[in-house]
């Protein structure tokens, strides 16, 4: 599989049993995998199968699944004739007691609770419905994993251009710094030439101090590294499957290396690459939060 990106976005929607529905998915970066539901009353007993579905398909991503539901039938006024009888025998009682009270309106006893209802409120959601809805989502998740999958695309073919600059800036990195020990060296002695003049302390020790001072501006190492940082990140790459968090760590590496380049330097050039090195990491770290 190709490298999937953790944003995207889907729709399916139909009709069963008089019911017009709708499902509405988006996913963004996460950490792990966070299914939120937003569910009508009746489909509740769907949220275990759905989170079930939605973690075989997806690895990380908050994902936000909305869906709606609509009766295609105009709702019909019920009178509840029990529930009628009891308010008129109580309203009656009551006016009893109080002298020269009237008699009930009948609107009034229409709006008491419980007397009249729409036709469905307690009907409850059908078994057609129910398995109407579960695939939609079905295929709504599939189409959120191509979208992904179409983001991933892009993200993989940017990866792979940054890649390439980092690989190109490297190997300038290289040739700039293969007279680094040397020109550090160079202007140690300049420094501490001037202090001789005035100091006790033989040349010899201040050759051996400066050679260990020089040794440790050596960048090879780190540029060693960075290399094979960029081999593994081409590896990662190539992969694809679920890589977001190990190219997360890998560029964590990166990042180490260039700063300890940049601290190391002792040229303008070399600087100056480094800076750049800096900025293209930047912009991979970026895009690196997006990657599943």
């Amino acid at each position: 599989m190709s490298l999937a990106s953790m944003t995207g976005f889907a729709r399916v929607d139909g009709s069963a049993d008089g019911v017009t529905w709708a499902w509405e998915l988006r996913s963004v970066n996460g950490r792990g995998l966070d299914v939120r539901l937003r569910l009508p009353p009746g489909f509740e007993a769907l949220e275990p199968v759905i989170r079930e579905a939605a973690g075989a398909v997806l690895k990380r991503g908050n994902v936000t699944a909305n869906l709606t539901a609509k009766s295609e039938e105009r709702p019909r006024l019920i009178l509840d004739t029990a529930m009628l009888d009891e308010w008129l025998r109580l309203a009656l009682e009551i006016a009893g007691r109080i002298p020269g009270a009237p008699p009930p309106r009948p609107e009034a006893l229409l709006a008491l609770p419980g007397v009249l209802r729409t036709n469905g409120a307690e009907d409850g959601v059908s078994p057609a419905q129910t398995e109407a809805v579960r695939a939609g989502f079905t295929a709504a998740l599939a189409e959120l994993a191509r979208s992904r999958q179409d983001e991933g695309g892009r993200l993989r073919t940017l990866l792979a251009t940054q890649l390439d600059e980092i690989t190109a800036l490297h190997a300038l990195a290289t040739v700039e710094a293969a007279d680094q020990p040397a020109l550090q060296r160079a202007r140690m002695m300049e420094s501490v030439a001037a202090l001789l003049q005035d100091s006790a302390l033989p040349e010899e020790r201040v050759a051996q101090e400066v050679a260990i001072l020089a040794s440790r501006s050596d960048v090879r190492e780190e540029l060693d590294r960075l290399a094979s940082h960029i081999e593994a990140g081409r590896a990662l790459l190539a992969e694809g499957v679920a890589v977001g968090r190990r190219f997360d760590f890998l560029v964590q590496e990166f990042g180490r290396e260039v700063n300890t380049l940049c601290s190391k330097s002792a040229s303008v050039a070399l600087t100056r690459t480094g800076l750049q090195l800096k900025a293209v990491m930047e912009q991979v770290r970026e895009q690196v939060q997006n990657v599943e």
